[in-house]
């Protein structure tokens, strides 16, 4: 398992995210611009386990299965009736 972890910049007053950083140094020069309104956390996750699925099915959707082939359908130049809109 992996632990990936990330710092949450957020003011103090309104508890608004300023912004996520990925290195602790960004999170600590965003502080910086105000520190008196500022504070940093740490969040931690851990990655679980990957599984590869694989699937031997046909792979169109349930509704597509039965339905007539599609039929290409042409107007000839000057034939179609204009659309007022």
């Amino acid at each position: 398992m992996i632990m990936i972890e990330y710092w949450v910049v957020k003011d103090n007053r309104n508890g608004r995210v300023i912004c996520h950083c990925a290195d602790i140094n960004d999170a600590i020069m965003m502080v910086n611009f105000d520190p008196d309104h500022r504070t940093h956390t740490r969040h931690r996750f851990i990655m679980d386990q990957v599984i590869d699925i694989t699937s031997t099915t046909d792979k169109q959707l349930p509704g597509q299965i039965g339905l007539p082939a599609a039929q290409d359908l042409y107007i000839k130049e000057g034939e179609g009736q204009p659309v007022v809109v």
